[in-house]
């Protein structure tokens, strides 16, 4: 079905309303937190204190697509609910636009939440409406008026493409479809703002790039700044633009999703990257190149340098250092070369410690794989 020409006119409106659009990172601030902590009392069940978040300060531009990434019980189910008002920090502010959400009373809040959609893990949709009557749900809410809603929801179920499923119900459609469902409800109060709490997590590898590329065009052509919570750094790889990364409710690291995965600076960073490149021995691997390699084992990580392989390749020979591949891997990332190279060195006694201190006064960034 042909688009209707009255969506692209109601998504341009939005973007100048809204202000949001393709915006360049450095434009105002969406979303921006301040010294945020959140702490959950103790008691009789649950033990001691939890500290769910603790002074995390970030910020999230206009029109970006920006990831949030950790382990389980990193905070970031917290951060999210922080973001949308439904949980309020112990110390520190939340703001959402023109809105310090942690000095206004829940009323406004409400408010607020208006602008902002969300997409769940598990769909969230009613069993007992079907796939038109759970996108209009929402509006319904909100009070707009039948004809509204009827072409409102129209004009999204054709954006998702499902509008031949508009009367099924959800236990008709497949997981990928259901979540398009869940985006197409998301997207019905027209909010600037959309926040997807592992919103893949569910779905097999082909539907979750569907869906990745769903939410990238709600992003470009929409222009809805949006906040993906996972820990699949594989979504955060094909996604976002920029990237934090909690531990244990600290915000450890944050930058652009190329220089968080190319040069993490710190070991949570590290370990996700590890997972999502395999581009790093494991310690099981590492153990075993130990045993059948008696030199020394260097990690060096790939620089997005022209002739960068070339010259690691001369150093090695100007200090008659003998350099076996022995693991490693190079993919791209954001049209850029990502990866890292384990290497086993033999040489003349004192070569090899010259050539490593060569390269690292050229700014390699190396591991020495010790035992």
């Amino acid at each position: 079905m042909a688009r209707d020409p009255a969506w692209c006119r109601a998504a341009v409106a939005m973007m100048a309303i809204t202000g949001s659009g393709s915006a360049p990172h450095g434009s105002q601030a969406h979303v921006r937190l301040e010294h945020v902590t959140k702490r959950f009392p103790g008691n009789g069940r649950r033990g001691a204190p939890l500290t769910a978040l603790d002074d995390v300060s970030l910020e999230i531009d206009r029109g970006e697509v920006f990831g949030v990434i950790g382990y389980s019980g990193a905070g970031k189910s917290t951060l999210v609910r922080m973001i949308n008002g439904l949980e309020t920090p112990t110390r520190g502010r939340v703001h959402v636009g023109p809105h310090e959400l942690t000095a206004l009373a829940e009323r406004a809040r409400r408010g607020v939440r208006r602008d902002i959609g969300m997409v769940f893990q598990q769909f969230n949709l009613f069993r007992s409406r079907t796939v038109a009557g759970n996108v209009a749900y929402p509006l319904k809410v909100a009070g707009v008026a039948r004809p509204e809603r009827d072409r409102r929801v129209a004009r999204l179920l054709d954006f998702v493409g499902l509008l031949d499923r508009a009367h099924d119900h959800p236990e008709q459609l497949s997981g990928g479809q259901k979540q398009r469902v869940g985006i197409a409800r998301a997207l019905a109060t027209e909010p600037s703002l959309l926040l997807a709490d592992e919103a893949t997590s569910a779905l097999d590898p082909t539907t979750t790039g569907e869906v990745l590329a769903l939410l990238r065009r709600v992003n470009r052509e929409l222009g809805v700044t949006i906040v993906i919570i996972t820990h699949e750094l594989e979504v955060i790889r094909s996604i976002a633009d920029r990237v934090a990364v909690l531990d244990g409710g600290r915000l450890v690291e944050s930058g652009s999703v190329y220089e968080v995965f190319a040069h993490p600076r710190t070991e949570a960073a590290a370990r996700f990257v590890g997972t999502a490149l395999r581009d790093r021995p494991p310690p099981e691997t590492l153990a075993r190149l130990r045993r059948t390699h008696r030199g020394r084992l260097i990690t060096v990580r790939v620089r997005d340098r022209a002739g960068f392989q070339t010259a690691l390749a001369a150093t090695f020979l100007r200090h008659q250092v003998t350099a076996e591949i022995v693991f490693g891997g190079i993919g791209e990332l954001q049209d850029r070369p990502v990866g890292s190279l384990t290497f086993e060195l033999t040489g003349p006694p004192g070569a090899v410690d010259a050539a490593l201190a060569a390269l690292r006064d050229d700014g390699a960034d190396l591991v020495e794989e010790d035992d």
